[in-house]
């Protein structure tokens, strides 16, 4: 039986991630600073050690104490945008943080690494689908802070035998249970909710681009869905030497205006979305080409963009952020 140290695993991705992990029948450490995690996420049970991934002698104890065979890496900052104004944060808190696990497992003898990218390390991509074997043109600081992540990785695979996957995420959202939904200010559903909630109209930023409906065009995700991606990432860094990036997307574009009718399905009311002026950086489309997830780990999302926002309302509703 292996142990996996998850890095922000209380957050709303980590701890669907800690969760299906539990289910395969591995075992689990969180290392979190509740910068953005919370408390009420966690299962009864699982260790946790409380401190940021720049901490190299937290994570260097948290690995020899517990005795860690593999690392899940997601503890970062990730709203482009924000990227944007503070660029040399989200260096620091994304490209050393990575650094820093790195070395701690390098120093330990931990040789299996699953890691949180994004589709941001696209950019505007040159066609749809983006495969994989897509140039890399991030268009944010984050995006950037994503590639150098996966070029560390790679690095250490050819110096010291890490054994790694990264996962390139597209848009995730819902939730796997209530107690587990997104309480992000950037993800575009629990701005509708959050919209709804206050009195406001959805916004929608544009739609005068070259789709079917003048809106942009983006893969979304469930939660649940990305979450047993990292067990099959985890299982193919156990079973052998692994050195790989995979999209995580359902491979299906939805319009931000196919959101907004299916928040509106899913209330049972029109929640009459305004146009707005678009945001500067939002490329038109992007959704992601996922034969080679399916074919090298079996992967293949389950749920649908109904599912999504049935389980993200129903979380919104039991537990709504404050």
């Amino acid at each position: 039986m292996t142990r996996w140290l998850v890095t922000g695993g209380a957050g709303y991705i980590g701890s669907h991630v800690v969760e299906d992990l539990l289910a395969s029948g591995r075992e689990v450490v969180v290392l979190d600073d509740f910068s953005a995690g919370l408390e009420q996420r966690l299962m009864p049970g699982v260790p946790v050690v409380t401190a940021s991934v720049l901490d190299r002698g937290a994570v260097e104890g948290a690995l020899r104490e517990h005795h860690i065979d593999g690392v899940i890496h997601l503890a970062a900052r990730k709203a482009a945008g924000e990227s944007v104004d503070i660029p040399l944060y989200y260096y620091r808190e994304n490209v050393d943080g990575i650094l820093t696990v790195l070395e701690a497992m390098h120093s330990t003898g931990v040789g299996r690494l699953v890691y949180s990218s994004s589709a941001a390390v696209y950019g505007t991509p040159l066609e749809n689908p983006v495969e994989e074997s897509s140039p890399l043109h991030p268009e944010s600081p984050y995006g950037e802070t994503k590639v150098v992540g996966e070029w560390m990785a790679a690095a250490s695979g050819v110096a010291w035998g890490l054994s790694w996957v990264a996962l390139r995420y597209f848009n995730v959202a819902g939730a796997g249970r209530d107690e587990l939904g997104d309480n992000s200010v950037n993800n575009l559903i629990p701005m509708v909710f959050r919209a709804i909630e206050e009195g406001r109209r959805p916004q929608i930023f544009g739609d005068d681009y070259p789709t079917p409906d003048g809106t942009c065009i983006r893969d979304y995700i469930h939660v649940a869905d990305l979450a047993s991606a990292h067990v099959a990432a985890a299982a193919r860094c156990e079973s052998e030497q692994a050195a790989d990036a995979y999209n995580v997307g359902r491979g299906i574009g939805s319009s931000v205006r196919e959101v907004m009718d299916a928040v509106s399905a899913t209330l049972g009311r029109d929640v009459d979305a305004e146009v707005v002026a678009r945001r500067p950086g939002d490329p038109p489309a992007t959704f992601a080409a996922t034969e080679r997830v399916a074919a090298d780990l079996g992967w293949r999302a389950a749920r649908d963009l109904p599912d999504m926002v049935e389980s993200a309302w129903s979380a919104w509703r039991a537990t709504p952020p404050a």
